[in-house]
């Protein structure tokens, strides 16, 4: 079996899959979050591990695994996401800056002030933005005390989500291309960490983690972490968003995936070369294989499926998401009701990090339903927006969109999706398929499959053929772009 652990911004799942891809055991928790001011957004490093370990036992006994039976595990994670701790005892020097968390907006600006957009731009495929890890790093180096003292002298060390669960596996500091590429400090051209960037930002080298490749062993599991299971190798590190896309069996150029999860983030795989980026675009290392790297496009946005979690837990109007897609079938439009979630500002393709959540269309008529079916819908139009900078990028307009994770149980919001995207919307067999797409690079790090096998394991499992006419989906169309442009550059 191989262990697939996929530790996301709102829980951890964890699955174990046999040799021909089905899953045998699943299990999966929610992760607390902590906001301690407006914009910030944090993780406890101990809930993370902790949390992601009971689920990874849990999964095991599911699946009946005793000792010998796991051949290799695969850890995806929530990208972006900034951590710092002691090597030598695990103790967490702070909360977890999340990839949400707005905190240093206004040092990317004065960073943006000095010139420094343009060389994050090419280094690094991505835009100078307090999403990414970079200026999270420093702000850990700058506000937690002894810290940059500490990390000189090798006490503490920086790392992603990813390095944080594979230090606790098996003790080693490391991470992989996919995810070292969601830093900012990264050189996508020379597969290094960029010493122009890390020193400009005063992010000490030797604190991060080493690099190994994405497919690969990186480390064994240590005694006590997952106890029976010691020396099992660890075979596949990936960002959560490259892992769906391997899971979605897009491997050669051209093809691609959107994953409905906490956001909504589509990619699409450019091949082995770096490739130019386009205005509202982000470039990124899919995954690498010895010392052949894999690049997509990537657009990023920031709130999908948490637009639904803030109508469950934020205003209590549901009390899980499933029930969203009755109250939209409720109704027969909109009424002109348009919510843009920008709770955390705007990612691709309009990358504004002063944007902030915004309701128009009100009356008095307006109720949950109305609230439901707008948070539906904004999931839908930034995906539109998404695809649309994706296809005048390359070229090439999009036939199909191969759609995976938790929201693609909304039959109600597949179905929109296809309809103002004007093409079909294809669902695959497994829904968790960042966590199949890790499962399938450990096995193929474990020498269980060659990569032309994991073609062959991707099955489709439902099809969603736009319906709407033409004026209806322009109408609906720009109306989210009017409501779009009222929710930006508010907050200063």
């Amino acid at each position: 079996m191989i262990l697939a652990i996929d530790q996301g911004t709102t829980g951890s799942t964890c699955l174990l899959v046999d040799g021909e891809a089905g899953v045998l055991g699943r299990a999966t928790r929610e992760i607390e979050q902590h906001f301690p001011q407006p914009g910030w957004v944090e993780h406890d490093l101990r809930d993370l591990w902790e949390v992601t370990r009971a689920v990874a036992l849990e999964a095991l006994a599911d699946a009946g695994a005793g000792p010998g039976d796991v051949r290799a595990i695969g850890i995806t994670n929530q990208r972006e996401t900034a951590c710092a701790w002691d090597p030598q005892t695990g103790e967490p020097l702070h909360r977890a800056i999340v990839w949400q968390d707005r905190r240093t907006a206004g040092r990317c600006d004065d960073l943006r002030a000095g010139g420094l957009a343009p060389i994050v731009r090419e280094r690094t495929g991505l835009v100078l933005d307090p999403y990414f890890s970079a200026t999270k790093f420093e702000w850990l180096l700058t506000h937690v005390d002894g810290l940059r003292d500490r990390v000189a002298q090798g006490r503490a060390v920086l790392g992603t989500v990813d390095s944080w669960l594979a230090w606790n596996l098996t003790g080693e500091h490391v991470t992989d291309p996919s995810n070292a590429s969601r830093t900012m400090l990264y050189d996508l051209h020379e597969g290094t960490w960029s010493v122009e960037l890390c020193d400009r930002l005063g992010i000490p080298i030797r604190g991060l983690a080493v690099v190994r490749p994405s497919i690969g062993e990186s480390g064994r599991v240590q005694p006590g972490a997952l106890p029976g299971h010691e020396g099992v190798p660890v075979t596949a590190i990936a960002g959560d968003q490259q892992a769906s896309l391997y899971g979605q069996a897009c491997l050669d150029p051209g093809m691609g995936k959107a994953t409905f999860g906490t956001g909504v983030f589509a990619l699409v795989n450019t091949g082995d070369a770096v490739p130019p980026v386009p205005k509202g675009l982000l470039a990124t290392v899919a995954w690498s294989i010895g010392q052949r790297r894999t690049y997509a496009l990537e657009a990023s946005i920031f709130a999908g499926g948490a637009a639904v979690q803030w109508l469950r837990d934020g205003l209590g109007i549901i009390s899980e998401a499933g029930e969203t897609d009755a109250l939209a079938r409720s109704l027969s439009g909109n009424d002109g009701v348009y919510l843009v979630p920008a709770f955390a500002g705007l990612g691709s393709p309009h990358w504004d990090p002063y944007a902030r959540g915004t309701i128009v269309g009100l009356t008095r008529g307006t109720g949950p339903a109305h609230l439901a079916r707008a948070t539906l819908e904004a999931i839908a139009y930034q995906t539109v927006d998404a695809v649309r900078a994706i296809e005048t990028a390359s070229g090439t307009p999009l036939r199909v969109l191969k759609a995976d994770g938790g929201a693609c149980a909304n039959r109600w919001l597949m179905q929109f999706q296809a309809d103002v995207l004007g093409v079909p919307v294809v669902v695959p067999e497994v829904l968790d398929t960042t966590a199949l797409g890790v499962a399938l690079m450990a096995g193929v790090g474990a020498g269980m499959w060659t990569q032309q096998q994991v073609g062959e394991l991707w099955h489709e499992r439902e099809r969603f053929e736009p319906a709407m006419a033409a004026d209806e989906r322009a109408a609906l169309l720009a109306g989210w772009g009017r409501a779009l442009e009222r929710s930006r550059s508010w907050a200063e």
